[in-house]
């Protein structure tokens, strides 16, 4: 059948269609466009696809279906004019050049949330990360997550608060650092998808952390997560082989590693950790300082990072802290000793589905001649991971143990 009888066909049925239409539904303005947008349909279908047996059953479906869609966008126009006609009105502003994104973050950590959403809403809001990138790293299903963010946000928006610098903004100082520091590592190492790093996410986190020190420049916690940022961000160009695989911290060159940020690092633990108190964030700056103070590997001073995870341990019963720990007592002491805390790591089972527990596992097996139980480690630790060089890593590890 040709274009010319397409045409004819679908003329003649126009109006039976829409007569169909407005006799079901009213609303002969929206039925008509609606009409219009399923003979469209049809002329670019039915030529490729084939005729339907009953095409005019098959224009009034399509068109009862966009019907439905008009209608209900048309209800929810008129909703959000009717809400917009209730707000009072805000006299003009000038646009000035200000950086409101410090307000907004403390905005999202507004205490009328927990802690939990305050993370949610600000990794949405001021990280821009998915709604599915936050609920993979909250290890919780993509929908409960899409509520926390719209409850989060309804919260805030009960309270009342204004898009201002609160007044007790040191109060809310924990959570505004707990949420950049989620920002950097997400981008430093993406739990899911192609790419090892989001340098964007990490930079992002580098300046909100500046931004904060600006504000409160003789905060030790602030000027030790900086610091912890900067030397770990240091290390990232030298994270990545050629093809984006991961390459382990013993095994990379150091010559990449980005001085300038070391050199600034350094620079701030050393000037913050004797103003004191001590905190989480000074110590870990502390550790990834005299990682980045070795010339290699070997002669890193594990005994001193063994030191200082001990007293990590007694602020934070956070379990990745404690498999870091293991890490750093069998480079010290021997695998057989870190196989020894991870073990109990592993009957605790707060990691019980975390791929770097059985990756742990794994290069201390190696370590020890294990090759079987070193295979089986990774093979599992590649099955947990959503990261693809992660996996990509894990997986020629294993296949490398024969």
């Amino acid at each position: 059948m040709g274009a010319g009888d397409l045409e004819d066909v679908l003329r003649q049925l126009a109006p039976q269609v829409l007569g169909a239409l407005v006799r079901r539904y009213g609303h002969f303005d929206t039925a008509e466009d609606a009409v219009q947008e399923a003979l469209l349909a049809a002329a670019r279908q039915w030529p490729d696809e084939g005729w339907p047996d009953n095409p005019r059953g098959w224009l009034i479906t399509v068109a009862s279906r966009r019907l439905t869609d008009l209608l209900r966008g048309e209800q929810a126009r008129q909703r959000r004019e009717d809400q917009v006609a209730g707000w009072r009105t805000v006299p003009p502003e000038p646009v000035t050049d200000s950086d409101d994104t410090l307000i907004l973050l403390f905005l999202c950590c507004h205490p009328s949330l927990s802690p939990a959403s305050q993370i949610a809403l600000t990794l949405r809001a001021v990280g821009g990360l998915s709604t599915l990138e936050i609920a993979r790293a909250f290890l919780v299903p993509e929908a409960t997550m899409t509520r926390r963010i719209t409850r989060a946000k309804q919260s805030v928006r009960d309270s009342g608060a204004r898009f201002s610098l609160p007044p007790d903004h040191a109060d809310r100082l924990d959570a505004v650092l707990k949420v950049v520091y989620l920002i950097f590592t997400e981008g430093y190492t993406s739990t899911a998808g192609p790419r090892l790093h989001r340098v964007e996410l990490s930079a992002e986190a580098i300046r909100l952390a500046r931004m904060i020190r600006t504000l409160l420049p003789d905060d030790p916690e602030v000027a030790g997560l900086l610091a912890l940022m900067l030397l770990t961000d240091a290390r990232r160009p030298a994270r990545a082989g050629p093809g984006g695989e991961l390459v382990p911290m013993d095994e990379q060159d150091r010559s990449r590693w980005i001085r300038p940020l070391i050199d600034e690092g350094i620079a701030l633990i050393t000037e913050t950790l004797p103003r004191g108190p001590v905190g989480p964030y000074q110590l870990q700056a502390a550790i990834a300082a005299v990682h980045d103070e070795a010339a290699s590997a070997g002669e890193t001073d594990w005994p001193q990072i063994v030191a200082l995870y001990g007293v990590l341990l007694q602020f934070s019963d956070n379990p990745m802290v404690e498999l870091n720990h293991a890490v750093a007592v069998a480079m010290a002491r021997g695998p057989a000793a870190g196989l020894e805390l991870v073990g109990r790591l592993e009957a605790g089972g707060r990691l019980a589905d975390d791929h770097r527990l059985y990756a742990v596992r794994a290069h201390l097996l190696e370590r020890s001649g294990d090759h079987a139980g070193a295979r089986t480690a990774y093979e599992r630790a590649a099955t947990l991971t959503t990261s693809l060089p992660q996996q990509r890593y894990l997986n020629t590890k294993a296949a490398a143990m024969g």
